[in-house]
Order: structure tokens, then C-alpha cells, then sequence
């Protein structure tokens, strides 16, 4: 409970040096404080006067000076009362407005409690200090309106007496529409422009900035919660988060606000920016002490000026230097600020105001007590020597209302005289006779446009939406203060274009040496994509590297793109690069180790078919029928040669030979083996011993062998062909950055069915092989197991390929079926004929036919003796 009775002792010390002490002038809350007299006159309270007790005051006029108790002047309030006397002189100067009507004033002051608003209300209505109903002491009443402001509080409880009266009321404060909006004052209007598109302007801001976290102080109002509802969504709506909501909740009535201590905290531990909405001094006041309590580097943004004279400069300056306002734009009044300078007690000697002005800041004196006739002033002395934190000589928000209330009023009597015209012609009937109720047809639907080319409307339904200034505040240590337009808020605008800012004007605030950040979380740099936080907001999340293939060439981005299969990622995920077309070539290290592989077999071959020719008549090649050893080496040479067909660049005919020349020379290859396999049980087991069959019944046999075999292979490469050929493909996945140009097998079953065909042929030649096993005869291949073994490994080799084959992609596949095609016909050729060339190379005298006899001899004693025993 210690906190808010310290709190409030320090802000009634700080609130003092903003008001000048009246008292002793005569001045009292509840009378006037400038009159003019006029055929018409407006009347207006506006906050210009206050006191410490509630105590009622009299007529200055009727006492010596000097004689009241303490009141307290509020300084910056009086350019109101500028503003309004110098439309009203202009109004009277203007012989197309109002003709042959003068204009006069009557400036009441508003209390700063609210219970004492209304004393000067029935002071302005009966003319008595002292409230008695039903008696009124005015003998003419030419009030035609009346202004309030600039709080909308005090507007509302004034409002609710005219309302009785259906008086109208024009309220110079800021727009509320949730109050307007419910018929509750219907004689009440707004001249202040509507704020419905600040919000907007505000969230734009932070989005030119990537301000995606800051924060929100309101007041605890409908106004502060509308303001803060409509932010939220529209920050939302475009990835943006608020990081708190803090609102100022009301007191009483000498402390308006206050704060507690975690709400402290948060204002100087969280985002680096934030946003004010309706704040005012006391609001001020309690962010300067939260300054004191804790140093605090923030950016404010508000929708009003920051400008508190109850604040030491250098503080303000270290505070609000660098903030941005939000201010709907007017035009420069023409002559109002030369008005100001003029101003003096000397001119307008019945203005109390000016005279106590004169007297504390010009040295002036009284030459009598009982008179307002002051001397031995500073000379040409005027407003605009007055320090700025005081009193500014540009027209504020208020005052540039104040003046377009004036004329419109003064407007809407216009027309009502020109309408009372036409309706009553007649000469003798008293225009200025008037009843104020009658004016209010003609406020709302008055629309014209004032001496700078603004519209003014008083009809909220038809008023636009403004166009705002944006503002930097600059504060310079001797605690002068200026306010720089930096930029433009335009409503109406397209999408894109509404917000113009000029960032080189902007001086931030003391601790930024460049455009500050306000995020929760560091934008995720290029290559990398957002990962939400659960159960935290948008706005905090994690980076994460963008997947394989895919890229992020943008800052914050939520998803990663894919590239295009043409295209491949670089090494940050940053860009799509063109992948490189590439193929098996001749030139790559894997293709020249298989073209070297390919033409040594080839030429092994070859020179193995040599040696068979030039040897062709020895005992060792004319056993298992020599033709088909012939063959069988020709096919081995052209198997040699198949790989090659693989390489280079693909083409539909290469597509088509790889696969269809693959499969018929190793069915001739095979079939030929089944062929010399036929041929050796043909001859032992057909022919019985003791019984000759000539050898070309037998041989009619294998010759059938390789074209039936052929044949079949024909029919399925001729089906392959007719429904799904092999075709160039591309293959943009297996290498990173590279698209493989290769041929597609068309029909992968057409292809394994080729594989399952050579594999029964093997199969074949392996069975008969092993059939003749123990069949005599030196040179019987079959017998020597070189077929049987050949045909296993040849097995063997295509069962691995087809295990790696469905594993492996791109160059590696095509290599791997080159391998295998080598692989296999090399077990043919070594297991079969190396161990032959051997005997006919190195050990010719095992190549003779004694040799062979011996043999056979010695075996068959061998087989008789251990018969017997």
C-alpha cells in the first residue's frame, strides 16, 4: 500500500511546473474567461483553469486582485482560445459568411475534476454561481452552440445536459466513434477527423521496418481495447505478432493512472518497440518514472505529440528522442501564426489569460490593482518568445479542430438565415432571434471546405478517412524539441503505395546507430525455413536447413521451394543451379577402364579363334565338334564387343541394338554350348557300344540346336519391340547437379523374361553337362567339368546382377550390366577354352591321338584289376 501514496506525492511535485499559479489574478473556474460580445455567440469550455480545492469562486471584477484562493493555469491549452477568437475575427472580416451577423465568444474553463465540470456549465446557461433551477438571470440568450474539449470524458458529462436542451455541441477532442455510434448524444458532434484507419497506419509502419514484435499500451477503455482488437488482426493478418498488452487503469481523480510493478517490467524487459494509443500526460508521467526505476532504449510510437513541459529536459530528451506520432494531416492556417505573435494585452485588454502571461514571463507590473493595465515590460514582447515545451507556435490538432468547429457553426447559420429567407421573406421578422435546437439540420449535413482546401464534416457516416503525418521527435540537450515529418499515411490509397517514409530523416533513439530491430526471433537467413515453436506465437520459432533438392532464396521463408529436375540446389540452398547433361562416355574414367576390359577380351578371343585355326586338325579342337567351338568363339568376340554399344551418347537405334544385340548373341552364345553339350551325350549315351551310327544322323541334331534357340530369342525381342521399345530417358537423380542421359529398358518385364530365357539355356547346358560327366574320352568337355563350371559362374554372375541392378541408379547401372556382360562371357572363354590353348600352346605332345590310346588303355586295366579283387 506504500507504492501508489509515494507515487502520488511524486506526481503532484511533477505536475507542478506545467501550471502557473492564477489565484492571485481574480481568475475562477466558474465564470469566464474571455467574452466577446456579438449579435450571435458561441460559447466553449475548454480546460484552461483548475484548482487544488473544490471551493467556489467569484467574479474577479467584484474583488480586489488577489483575493482567491490558489488556481492553476494550464498554458499549452491556450492556443484553444487563440485558435477560436482568431476564425470568429476572420469569420466577422468575411462579408460572404454571415453578412450584416457579428460573431462573438464566451470561453468557459473546465474544472480538472470531474464533479466540477458542470458549474460552469449552469454559470454559461443561468448567469448565477450558484445553481437554481428554473431561475435564469440572462436577459437575452444569443448562444448558438457551444465547443467542448479536448478530453472526451468531460464532452460526455456536458453533452448529457445540452442533451435536454438538444443544445448543440461540437467536441474538438478525439474521435470516438463507439460513442457517437449509439445515438446516446444526438445533439453531440465530432470535429476531430475519424481514426478508424490509424491502426492501419501504425501496422504499415511496422511492417516497412520488420518490426514483427512490439508491444501495446492502452488505456483501459473501450477505445484502448477497439484499438488494440483492431491491431492485433491486422498485425496477425500480415505474420506479425504483439508481444504484450498492457493497459493504464483508472484511479481517481488526482492520480488518473497507474502501473504495477510486473507491468514495469515488462515495458522495459520485452520488445524494443512500443506502440502508444490515446496517451496523455499523466500516461507520460508514468512512463518517465518507470524510465527512472529502469533504463530503458525503446521506440515509441504514438497517435499524439509528446511534448510535457512537467518533465526535465534532459530526461524527455534521453525518453522520447527519436519517437514516431501518428497526426492527421491539415493545412497551414494562413495568418494564425502571425495572429499569435500579435497577441497582447494591449489588444485584447479583457483577455485575463494574456495578462497573467505578460506579468510572469515579461516582468510586467500593474499600475493599479483594481485595473488590467500593466507596464515596464520586456520590449516587443510576444508568444513566440515563450519556450516551446510551454507553448507552441504551430497549430496543434486541437486548436486546427477548434478552428473548423468555428466555421462550421458559423456555416450552418449561414444557411439556416438563407433557408429562414426563403420560407419567411418578409423584411420586419429579427434574424438574429434564434432558437439553437433549429441549427442542428443544418450541422449535419454541412460540407465545405475550409481556407486551406480541407474538407470539413461534421456527419461521421460521411467522413473520410484522413490522411496522417508521421513525425520524428527530435530532442536536443538544451530541451529544445522539434517535430520533423518524416512521412505520410494516405487511406485511400492502392495497396502498396498508402505508406511514404523517408528513413534518412529519422534520428533514433539514443542507443541505435542504425534502423533498430524488434523481433522475436531473427528472420531465418537464406537456406533455411521456419519451424514454429509449439505453444509460442508466430512470430518465435527455430530455423531449419531446407531439405534436399530444395531452396530458399528469401529471408523468413515459412516452406522451402523445390527445384526443377533440370535444375540442382547449391551448396547453401540458396539457388537453383542447371544441372550438367551428362552420359556414360568414352572419356570418363569408368568408361575407359570397360573399353580397355571390352577390346582386350575381344582381342583374347580373337586369338584364341587363331590358335583354333591354325591348330584346327589336332585331337584337342576336332573333339566336340569343331564348327560349333567356332562359333561359339565368333559370338564370344561380338559378346566382347557388346558392352560398347553402352557408351557414349544415347540414341534411339543404340537404345534398341543394346538390349536386342545383348540378348541374341549370348542366346547363340548359350544355345551353342547347349549345342557341344547335346553333341557329347548324343554320342556315348545314344550310340551303343559295339553299334555305329553314322555321325550325320547324329550331328543333324545340335545343328537344330542354335536356330531353334535363336529363334525363340527372335520372337521375344520382336514382342519387346512391338509393345514397349527402349527409349532415351534422363535420369536427374542419381548424380547431385548432373542429368544422366541413358536408355530406358521400355518393358521391364520384356527385359527379365530375355534374363529368365538365357538363364534356362544355362541351366540346359549345365544339366547335359553334368549328365556326361563320366563319359570317357580325354578331350570330352562335358567330362572335365569346363562346361558345368563355365555355366555356373555365368549363373552366378546374373543372379549378383540382378540384385545390384534394382539397388543402383544412373552411370553405375549401365556400368554394372557392362560388367556383367564382360563377366559372363569371360567365364565362357576361360573356363572353357584357356585350359584347351594351353594344351595346344604348352603341351602339344598331350595333343596327339597314341597319347590318347595309352591313356584309355591304362584306365580300362586300371577299371579290370580292381574289378576282380
Amino acid at each position: 500500500m506504500l507504492f501508489p501514496w509515494l507515487f502520488i506525492f511524486w506526481f503532484l511535485q511533477m505536475r507542478t511546473p506545467i501550471w502557473i499559479i492564477a489565484a492571485p489574478f481574480g481568475l475562477t473556474e466558474s465564470e469566464h474567461v474571455l467574452q466577446h460580445d456579438g449579435s450571435v455567440v458561441i460559447g466553449a469550455f475548454f480546460p484552461l483553469i483548475g484548482d487544488t480545492a473544490s471551493s467556489l469562486k467569484i467574479d474577479w471584477k467584484t474583488l480586489p486582485l488577489g483575493t482567491s484562493n490558489d488556481l492553476w493555469m494550464d498554458i499549452r491549452n491556450y492556443q484553444l482560445v487563440l485558435a477560436m477568437l482568431f476564425a470568429i475575427n476572420e469569420i466577422n472580416l468575411n462579408p460572404h459568411v454571415l453578412p450584416n451577423t457579428s460573431l462573438g465568444l464566451e470561453i468557459y474553463s473546465l474544472p480538472d475534476t470531474e464533479r466540477n465540470i458542470l458549474k460552469s456549465v449552469f454559470y454559461w446557461l443561468t448567469g448565477l454561481s450558484i445553481f437554481i433551477p428554473n431561475y435564469n438571470c440572462r436577459k437575452k440568450w444569443k448562444s448558438a452552440a457551444t465547443l467542448t474539449g479536448i478530453s472526451w470524458k468531460s464532452s460526455e458529462i456536458i453533452g448529457t445536459l445540452l442533451g435536454l436542451y438538444k443544445f448543440p455541441q461540437l467536441t474538438v477532442g478525439p474521435f470516438d466513434l463507439a460513442k457517437i455510434d449509439t445515438n446516446q448524444f444526438t445533439s453531440l458532434y465530432q470535429v476531430a477527423p475519424k481514426d478508424t484507419s490509424l491502426f492501419c497506419g501504425i501496422a504499415s509502419l511496422m511492417l516497412h521496418f520488420s518490426w514483427t514484435w512490439v508491444g501495446l499500451l492502452i488505456t483501459d477503455d473501450h477505445k484502448g481495447s477497439q484499438f488494440a482488437s483492431d491491431f492485433r488482426m491486422e498485425m496477425e493478418k500480415n505474420k506479425a505478432c504483439i508481444a504484450f498488452v498492457e493497459t493504464v487503469s483508472y484511479v481517481g481523480e488526482p492520480i488518473y493512472y497507474l502501473l504495477r510493478y510486473d507491468q514495469m517490467r515488462t515495458l522495459e524487459s520485452s520488445a524494443d518497440v512500443i506502440v502508444i494509443y490515446e496517451h496523455n500526460n499523466f500516461l507520460l508521467t508514468i512512463i518517465v518514472n518507470i524510465h527512472r526505476k529502469y533504463t530503458m532504449n525503446k521506440i515509441w510510437v504514438m497517435n499524439k505529440k509528446w511534448i510535457s513541459p512537467s518533465i526535465h529536459p534532459y530526461t524527455l530528451s534521453h525518453l522520447s528522442h527519436g519517437a514516431l506520432t501518428f497526426s492527421p494531416h491539415h493545412g497551414e492556417i494562413v495568418g494564425f501564426i502571425k495572429f499569435m505573435q500579435e497577441a497582447n494585452p494591449v489588444k485584447y485588454p479583457e483577455d485575463t489569460f494574456l495578462l497573467i502571461l505578460w506579468m510572469i514571463f515579461f516582468n510586467c507590473s500593474r499600475l493599479h490593482s483594481a485595473r488590467k493595465i500593466i507596464e515596464n515590460c520586456l520590449p516587443n514582447a510576444s508568444l513566440g518568445l515563450l519556450p516551446r515545451s510551454l507553448f507552441e507556435m504551430v497549430m496543434t490538432e486541437e486548436s486546427y479542430n477548434v478552428y473548423n468547429a468555428v466555421y462550421a457553426v458559423a456555416h450552418s447559420l449561414h444557411e439556416k438565415n438563407l433557408n429562414q429567407i426563403q420560407v419567411q421573406p418578409q423584411a420586419n421578422i429579427d434574424r438574429t432571434l434564434l432558437s439553437p435546437w433549429q441549427l442542428h439540420p443544418f450541422l449535419k449535413t454541412i460540407q465545405f471546405k475550409n481556407s486551406v482546401g480541407d474538407p470539413v464534416v461534421l456527419d461521421w457516416k460521411r467522413m473520410a478517412d484522413p490522411e496522417y503525418d508521421i513525425h520524428n521527435v527530435w530532442n536536443f540537450p538544451s530541451g529544445l524539441s522539434l517535430l520533423v515529418k518524416v512521412g505520410t499515411f494516405v487511406p485511400s490509397a492502392s495497396k502498396g503505395e498508402q505508406l511514404m517514409i523517408s528513413e534518412y530523416m529519422i534520428n533514433w533513439p539514443i542507443g541505435f546507430t542504425e534502423i533498430p530491430w524488434s523481433v522475436c526471433s531473427e528472420s531465418c537467413s537464406p537456406g533455411f525455413r521456419k519451424v514454429v515453436l509449439e505453444g509460442r506465437p508466430t512470430c518465435c520459432f527455430d530455423c531449419s536447413p531446407c531439405p534436399d533438392n530444395e531452396i530458399s532464396n528469401e529471408t523468413g521463408m515459412v516452406q522451402c521451394v523445390h527445384c526443377p529436375e533440370t535444375q540442382y540446389t547449391n551448396a547453401e540452398k540458396t539457388h537453383c543451379l542447371e544441372k550438367t547433361v551428362t552420359f556414360l562416355a568414352y572419356e570418363d574414367p569408368l568408361g575407359k577402364g570397360l573399353t580397355l576390359v571390352s577390346l582386350g577380351f575381344s582381342t583374347l578371343t580373337a586369338l584364341t579363334f587363331g590358335v583354333f585355326v591354325n591348330h584346327r586338325d589336332t585331337p584337342i579342337v576336332k573333339s566336340n565338334n569343331r564348327s560349333l567351338s567356332y562359333i561359339l568363339l565368333i559370338t564370344l568376340t561380338l559378346c566382347f564387343l557388346c558392352p560398347l554399344l553402352f557408351l557414349g551418347l544415347p540414341h534411339t537405334a543404340t537404345c534398341i541394338l543394346q538390349q536386342n544385340v545383348f540378348g541374341l548373341l549370348f542366346t547363340v552364345t548359350l544355345s551353342t554350348v547347349l549345342a557341344k553339350t547335346i553333341t557329347v551325350v548324343m554320342a556315348f549315351k545314344i550310340t551303343a557300344p559295339g553299334r555305329k551310327i553314322r555321325w550325320l544322323q547324329i550331328s543333324q541334331v545340335p545343328k537344330c540346336v542354335i536356330p531353334a534357340c535363336t529363334l525363340i530369342q527372335v520372337l521375344l525381342s520382336g514382342i519387346w519391340l512391338g509393345t514397349s521399345p527402349p527409349f532415351i530417358d534422363m535420369d536427374a537423380h542419381s548424380e547431385q547437379g548432373h542429368i544422366i542421359i541413358l536408355c530406358n529398358k521400355g518393358s521391364a518385364v520384356a527385359f527379365h523374361c530375355a534374363l529368365a530365357y538365357l538363364g534356362v539355356m544355362a541351366l540346359g547346358s549345365y544339366l547335359m553337362a553334368f549328365l556326361s560327366r563320366n563319359l570317357p574320352d580325354t578331350f570330352n568337355e562335358s567330362k572335365s567339368k569346363s562346361m558345368a563350371f563355365s555355366m555356373l559362374v555365368f549363373c552366378s554372375v546374373w543372379v549378383m546382377f540382378l540384385l545390384v541392378y534394382h539397388s543402383t541408379t544412373g552411370k553405375v547401372r549401365v556400368a554394372m550390366e557392362m560388367f556383367s556382360i564382360l563377366a559372363s562371357s569371360a567365364s565362357i572363354l576361360i573356363v572353357i577354352f584357356v585350359p584347351k590353348c594351353y594344351i595346344v600352346l604348352f603341351r602339344p605332345e598331350l595333343n596327339t591321338l597314341p597319347h590318347t590310346r595309352d591313356e584309355r588303355h591304362h584306365r580300362s586295366k586300371y577299371l579290370l584289376k580292381t574289378q576282380f579283387t
